[in-house]
């Protein structure tokens, strides 16, 4: 039997945190040299996340505020909010593709960030740097794309794990107010995992005192990681 790789992690540099203001973000990396599926698969258990072909997590000394969850999606049952929002999207065609390249998504993907990242560098991406982000060389990842009237309006990105599905990133039509599509997103991503029959599905992380990550705290049941053991939050938080 061979013996387990010697894997090297880097710390970046102290950074301004892109989620809470005022605070110093640090993060953890996985050699990339070093980094393949099944070494990711071992660090998602752990709370790494995936950027582009770069295995991270959070590693800031003084804020523990970046929480990992997932939901066991076997014993997810929608809620109101779910069910209405399944509701308001029934006119949508879904599909599972296989993560490329596309004029179309590239498109979605430019107007996206036009509207949620104004300048700053953000909002004018290349073809190349949507791929390097979003398709991963060595991981198995797909598109769950949605459309409307054949037009396409929003792409979540999933990798698939050996334990699970992770949303690594969604975009869509900024101009499609109303739908909530990050949310149906997930709910989709929640039965594409269960039809494959795979436990879990993980969301990053989740920040409660950052606006726009503390709506992962909303889902129930859902698991933490705090330490090195995952945890059910119980439904009453």
């Amino acid at each position: 039997m061979n013996a387990p790789r010697q894997v090297q992690f880097y710390a970046t540099p102290p950074h301004p945190c892109p989620y809470l203001p005022g605070q110093e973000s640090i993060s953890l990396f996985a050699d990339p040299a070093c980094t393949d599926a099944t070494l990711y698969n071992r660090l998602a258990r752990l709370g790494f996340r995936r950027s582009g072909g770069h295995v991270y997590r959070p590693a800031c000394t003084h804020c523990q505020a970046c929480i990992p969850v997932r939901i066991p999606v076997a014993d997810f049952q929608p809620r109101r909010r779910d069910r209405r929002c399944l509701e308001r999207n029934a006119d949508l065609q879904v599909q599972r593709v296989e993560a490329s390249f596309s004029e179309e998504a590239y498109r979605l993907y430019c107007t996206y960030l036009r509207a949620r990242h104004p300048g700053g560098g953000m909002d004018k991406p290349t073809a190349e740097q949507f791929s390097q982000f979003l398709i991963g060389s060595w991981s198995d990842t797909g598109f769950l794309q949605l459309r409307l009237d054949r037009q396409l309006i929003s792409v979540a990105v999933i990798d698939r794990l050996e334990d699970g599905l992770s949303a690594v990133y969604t975009f869509y039509d900024p101009a499609q107010t109303g739908r909530s599509l990050g949310h149906y997103s997930i709910l989709r991503q929640i039965e594409a995992a269960q039809s494959m029959g795979l436990p879990y599905l993980y969301l990053g992380y989740w920040i409660e005192a950052c606006q726009k990550m503390a709506y992962k705290g909303t889902y129930r049941p859902l698991e933490t990681l705090r330490g090195e053991q995952w945890e059910r939050l119980p439904y009453s938080t």
